[in-house]
């Protein structure tokens, strides 16, 4: 099998059903097909080994996605926001390629890699006008081929390049959506970057339900509560950033109808609590959904549903009102495990390192397999498991803080610093220390309106409500912190700043 069939399906199910709204111009599920049909024809002359997009989102990133399916080439989207060296390196990685986007950007830095280059606008003129006569061609190259490679962002080593086959992609959606489920008026609003695997699950889930794709290609919270209202939207997907400027935005008193709106899924870095509860009382009516998964993944392996949203914000018992920050539970088709430093797992509370198997799940690099005998995949993400079966995050692996042989989570120190009525925002990170090996260095954003308050002040709220051994020993106030635009934290850049 191969994901091109997610959209054969639908095309032959409902060919005149619009399936995707993009600055204005509508695509029916015929029209897409025909295009990827097109875009297979151009890949198949230019004999490339790659697809790949240097843009930001349109019909043109659809399009590539499933004729690079069909062409059986991997499709590679790249971002579009690194600097020239290190794109430079990447388009160099996947040479020869079939490149579309930034067609002078691509000729400067990659000139002599035998790329074949268009613009957005020339691939997607040329894949309409190509679509095969032959109806009884065969595209299907097997479900073990690379459907998509996405490459890792690098902090102290070069990318890796994530490989997610066929079979992988198809385990994800064949076992968590419903196909033609969605209504002809549903639709759903992508404003993911398309080099991010929410992206690229997005597109593929709602072309499978059937469902209406209108993508923002640029986000900002005023033009996605107008489209929200323009095009009746009932499913979006937003990263916690986003979320918190479209609630700041609404609490401005920006007009807006947001009646539409049935689900609202977030991810990609995690939710202040205080954003989730302003939210759940903003949106009443909308089911939200936390959606926590990996590249290496396929997207989503567990999740925190509307209901136990709902149930968490109006309950009065610890235990279950902490649920709002966790990432649910496993979806059914994943396992998930806790495992300590000595790789057996652990006990319910416990914390270490998640580990994750199931069909969908690659833990495939280009360069070798992470997957242990057993089929496990190591996320290097740190948490724990409750008794009832909730997944809780502390952060990366790599984050922890050892402060003189003691194991210490960044997130319990954030959550305790965000507890003050003057902080909006705070990093905790490891420092270098000459007596502990690594010491607790913390960054912290002030409330609009508020005074900052003491470093001896931040310091006894730690000690009170956590141990001494949490304690900072530097303090640093700041605007705000850096993120990445799926929103997650750059915790090396906030050890620069406390460096």
């Amino acid at each position: 099998m191969n994901i091109a069939l997610l959209l054969e399906m639908a095309a032959e199910a409902a060919p005149d059903r619009t399936a995707l709204v993009c600055d204005g111009k509508r695509w029916t599920y015929a029209e897409l097909l025909a295009a990827a049909r097109g875009a297979f024809e151009m890949i198949q002359e230019s004999g490339v080994s790659h697809v790949a997009l240097l843009d930001e989102s349109s019909e043109a990133a659809v399009i590539a996605l499933f004729g690079a399916a069909l062409a059986g080439v991997p499709y590679c989207p790249l971002n579009y926001r690194l600097a020239d060296p290190d794109l430079a390196a990447l388009l160099g990685r996947i040479a020869p390629a079939l490149v579309i986007g930034d067609e002078e950007r691509v000729l400067r830095l990659a000139g002599d890699g035998d790329h074949t280059v268009y613009a957005r606008e020339e691939f997607t003129a040329k894949a309409q006008e190509l679509v095969p006569g032959d109806e009884e061609r065969e595209y299907d190259p097997g479900a073990d081929g690379i459907a998509v490679q996405l490459f890792t962002s690098g902090t102290t080593a070069a990318p890796k390049a994530a490989i997610l086959r066929h079979s992988n992609l198809l385990g994800y959606i064949l076992g968590t959506v419903e196909f033609a489920a969605a209504d002809e008026a549903d639709a759903a609003l992508v404003v993911v970057p398309p080099y991010h695997i929410a992206g690229i699950s997005a597109l593929m889930s709602s072309i499978y339900a059937q469902r209406r794709i209108v993508m923002l290609p640029s986000f900002s919270p005023e033009a996605w509560l107008k489209l929200v209202g323009e095009e009746k939207i009932s499913n979006a997907f937003v990263v916690p950033t986003m979320l918190t400027r479209i609630v700041g935005t609404i609490e401005k008193g920006e007009p807006c109808d947001v009646s539409s709106l049935r689900q609202i899924s977030y991810g990609g870095g995690k939710m202040p609590l205080e954003v989730i509860q302003k939210a759940l009382a903003m949106f009443p009516a909308t089911g939200f959904t936390n959606a926590y998964g990996l590249t290496e993944t396929s997207s989503t392996i567990a999740l925190l549903g509307p209901d136990d949203h709902r149930a968490a914000l109006a309950s009065d018992d610890p235990r279950v009102r902490a649920r709002l920050t966790s990432l649910g539970q496993p979806i059914p088709t994943v396992e998930i495990e806790i495992r300590g430093e000595d790789g057996r797992p652990v006990p319910p509370g416990e914390p270490g390192e998640i580990y994750v198997r199931g069909e969908q799940v690659s833990g495939e690099y280009k360069e070798k397999s992470a997957l242990d005998a057993e089929g496990w995949f190591p996320t290097r993400d740190a948490g724990f498991m409750d008794e009832d079966g909730y997944l809780f995050l502390s952060g990366r692996a790599d984050d922890v803080i050892v402060r003189g042989g003691e194991n210490m989570s960044p997130g319990e120190i954030e959550d305790v610093l965000l507890t003050h009525p003057a902080i909006a925002d705070a990093c905790a990170c490891a420092i270098p220390s000459v007596e502990w090996g690594e010491a607790v260095g913390i960054a912290v954003v002030t409330r609009e309106g508020h005074q900052p308050p003491s470093e001896a002040e931040l310091k006894a709220l730690i000690k009170d409500r956590l141990r001494s051994s949490r304690v900072p020993d530097k303090v640093a106030f700041v605007r705000e912190l850096p993120y990445n635009e799926m929103g997650k934290l750059l915790r090396r850049k906030v050890k620069e700043i406390l460096a």
